[in-house]
C-alpha cells in the first residue's frame, strides 16, 4: 500500500516534470525567435543621439563657445517610495518648488530631469542624500568664456538644443553634429539607465560624428576695443543703444560687430526684455540723416552733373510746394562749393545736388548702392526696409532723402554703400564667417562684389577728398587720427513719432547720431560706423565722432599701418 502511493507520487512527478520540460523546449526550441525578440522589445530601446557641435572661433583661434558637460539630476519615478518626503527634502537643497518636483515624480516616463546645471554644492548634496530613484547626469552645453563679448553676433545654444541668434542660430545646421540612432538596454527593474549609457544620452560619445567648426571674420582685439568705446561712452553721453560695426571696405569682412546694450551668453535664460537678443545693425531700421549726404553727392558726380568746385548760393532754406528746408540751427551759408555742401553740412546744398540730377537718377542710384534689398549678411533674420513713403515719388520726399531723411536704412546697409566710395566703386557682401572646417576640409568664404561698378573710380576718388575735407576742416575734425587721412561724414538724425510707435506727424526731439569713414583715406584699410541712439549732445560732432577717432587710432596701432603724412 505504501509503495503505491510512493509510485503514484512518482508518476505525477514525471508527468510535471515531462509536461515543464516539453514547454520549455517549445519556448526556447521551437519558438525560441519569438520570445527573444519579445525580451528584447522589454529591454532595449532606441535614441537619437547627435555628435559634438562644432566650435565657433574668433579670427585668430580663440573661441567664443566650449562644449562642456553639465550635471544634471533626474528622477526615476516608478523608484520612488516616498515621494512627499524626497519631494520635500529636494526642495530645499535644489531651491525648487516641492510641488513641481511632486509632479515630475507622478510623470508615466523612463527618467525626468528634475534641475540642470548643478553647482558643485548641489552635486554633492545629492550624492550624501544617495536618494532611491535619484540620480546624477551629465549633459553637453555651450559655455561662453567671454560673457558679454560679442554676445548678439555668437548668439547662444537653446535649452532645447538648437542654436538661437547669431552665428549660433544661422548656422544651427553646420554646427550640429551628425545624428545617429543608438540602441540602449535598460537596467534592473527596467527603470535605471547605468553609466555608460547616461554618458551616451549626454552627447559625449566619443563615436559619433562632429559638427562643423567655424571660424569667424571678427578681430578679438577690435571687437573688445569698439565694445569698450562704447561702454565708456555710456556713462557720458547717457545714450540708449549703441553700435559699432568694423569693415574691410575692399572685402567685405566684418572685423568687429558691436552692440550695446549686450547680455551674458552664460546667463541668456535671465533675460528680460528678449529684444536685448537682436542684433540691431541688421534688425533695426533708422533714418541716417547727413551721413546720407556723400551717397547723394556720390550719384551726381557719377553722372557729371556737379563737380567738387560746383557753387551754389545758399539762402538758409529752400520751399518744396507748402514745406520749407532749413539748414541745422538756420544757419545761412552764401556762395558755397559742393566740397563745402559736405564740410559745413548744409541741407540746402543736398537738395541742390538731388536736383541736378534729377528724381529717376537718384532713385536709380539709391537702388545701385543697395538701399532697397538685403546685404545677405550671414545673421539670422536681417530686415530692410522698401522706403514706400519715399518711392511714392512726392517731390518733398525727395529733398528731404538727398539729406538722409524720410529714407531708411539698417546700420549694415549704411556700412555696405559707405564701402562703395572707399573701394573705388564695388559693392561688396558684408560676411562674419571666413572658414569652415567640415570632415577635415577647410571651405574658405570669397568675397563677394554685388555690383562692380556702382560708381566710377574717379568718382571715388573725387568724393574721398570730399570726405577728407570734412574731417580735416568741417564738422568731423574729431575722428581725426594723427599722421593719417582719414575720410568721414558726420551725421545727426530726427527720430520721426512713427518710429517711436506715436501715431503723429512729424519728428521727436530725439536724434541718432552716427559718424561713417574710412582710413586711410588714400588706401582704405578699414571702415567704422559709429551710431548712438540719443545721445545727450547737440551733434555728431561731439558724440560719434570722438568714439570714431579713438578706435581709428587704435587699429592704425594695432595694424602698425605706416602714416601718411608728418
Amino acid at each position: 500500500m505504501k509503495s503505491w502511493r510512493i509510485n503514484l507520487v512518482l508518476v505525477i512527478v514525471i508527468v510535471f516534470s515531462a509536461a515543464i520540460i516539453s514547454r520549455l523546449i517549445y519556448i526556447q526550441v521551437v519558438n525560441n525567435q519569438y520570445w527573444l525578440a519579445l525580451a528584447q522589445g522589454q529591454q532595449k530601446f532606441f535614441v537619437a543621439l547627435q555628435g559634438e557641435r562644432g566650435g565657433i572661433f574668433f579670427q585668430d583661434r580663440t573661441s567664443l563657445a566650449i562644449n562642456q558637460n553639465f550635471n544634471l539630476v533626474y528622477v526615476v519615478p516608478g523608484e520612488v517610495k516616498n515621494q512627499e518626503e524626497v519631494s520635500e527634502i529636494l526642495s530645499s537643497v535644489l531651491n525648487l518648488d516641492k510641488n513641481s518636483i511632486l509632479e515630475k515624480f507622478k510623470k508615466d516616463s523612463l527618467y525626468v530631469v528634475i534641475k540642470k546645471k548643478l553647482t558643485e554644492e548641489e552635486v554633492n548634496f545629492i550624492k550624501n542624500l544617495n536618494l532611491p530613484g535619484i540620480y546624477l547626469g551629465q549633459e553637453s552645453g555651450r559655455y561662453y568664456p567671454f560673457e558679454n563679448l560679442a554676445s548678439q553676433v555668437t548668439g547662444f545654444l537653446g535649452g532645447d538644443g538648437n542654436g538661437q541668434y547669431g552665428i549660433e542660430g544661422y548656422y544651427d545646421e553646420i554646427l550640429k553634429g551628425k545624428e545617429e540612432v543608438k540602441e540602449l538596454e535598460k537596467g534592473p527593474g527596467g527603470y535605471f539607465i547605468n553609466s555608460e549609457e547616461n554618458y551616451i544620452l549626454s552627447g559625449s560619445g566619443n563615436s559619433l560624428s562632429k559638427g562643423s567648426d567655424i571660424v569667424l571674420t571678427i578681430d578679438h582685439n577690435i571687437q573688445f576695443m569698439a565694445e569698450k568705446l562704447l561702454q565708456g561712452a555710456k556713462e557720458n553721453l547717457e545714450f540708449e543703444s549703441g553700435e559699432i560695426i568694423v569693415m574691410e571696405p575692399n572685402s567685405g569682412k566684418i572685423l568687429a560687430l558691436a552692440n550695446l546694450p549686450d547680455f551674458n551668453l552664460n546667463q541668456y535664460s535671465e533675460v528680460k526684455d528678449p529684444e536685448v537678443f537682436q542684433n540691431s545693425s541688421v534688425q533695426k531700421i533708422f533714418e541716417p540723416g547727413s551721413v546720407f549726404k556723400p551717397i547723394t553727392m556720390a550719384a551726381a558726380l557719377n553722372e557729371g552733373k556737379i563737380t567738387p568746385q560746383t557753387t551754389y548760393v545758399d539762402e538758409g532754406f529752400v520751399k518744396i510746394g507748402g514745406h520749407t528746408i532749413l539748414n541745422y540751427g538756420g544757419r545761412v551759408w552764401g556762395e558755397r562749393t559742393m566740397t563745402e555742401v559736405l564740410e559745413k553740412s548744409i541741407n540746402t546744398g543736398a537738395v541742390f545736388t538731388e536736383e541736378q540730377m534729377g528724381h529717376d537718377i537718384f532713385l536709380e542710384y539709391i537702388k545701385r548702392f543697395g538701399f532697397f534689398e538685403k546685404t545677405g549678411v550671414d545673421l539670422q533674420e536681417e530686415i530692410f526696409s522698401q522706403n514706400q513713403e519715399f518711392q511714392k515719388g512726392y517731390e518733398i520726399n525727395f529733398a528731404t532723402a538727398s539729406f538722409g531723411q524720410g529714407i531708411e536704412m539698417t546700420s549694415i546697409q549704411l556700412s555696405r554703400a559707405f564701402s562703395v566710395i572707399a573701394n573705388g566703386g564695388k559693392l561688396m557682401k558684408p560676411y562674419l564667417v571666413d572658414k569652415i572646417f567640415e570632415n577635415g576640409k577647410m571651405i574658405e568664404t570669397r568675397p563677394q562684389a554685388q555690383n562692380s561698378s556702382v560708381i566710377s573710380q574717379k568718382t571715388a576718388s573725387q568724393l574721398t577728398l570730399m570726405l577728407v575735407n570734412v574731417v580735416e576742416a568741417g564738422y568731423g575734425k574729431e575722428a581725426n587720427v594723427p599722421g593719417y587721412y582719414i575720410a568721414g561724414k558726420t551725421g545727426t538724425a530726427q527720430i520721426s513719432w512713427s518710429a517711436l510707435g506715436i501715431k503723429k506727424s512729424g519728428y521727436s526731439d530725439k536724434t541718432i547720431q552716427s559718424f561713417i569713414g574710412f582710413g586711410p583715406a588714400l588706401d582704405p584699410k578699414f571702415l567704422i560706423l559709429v551710431k548712438l541712439y540719443n545721445p545727450k549732445t547737440k551733434t555728431a560732432e561731439y558724440s560719434a565722432a570722438p568714439i570714431f577717432g579713438e578706435l581709428a587710432k587704435y587699429i592704425t596701432d594695432y595694424w602698425k599701418i605706416p602714416p601718411d603724412h608728418e
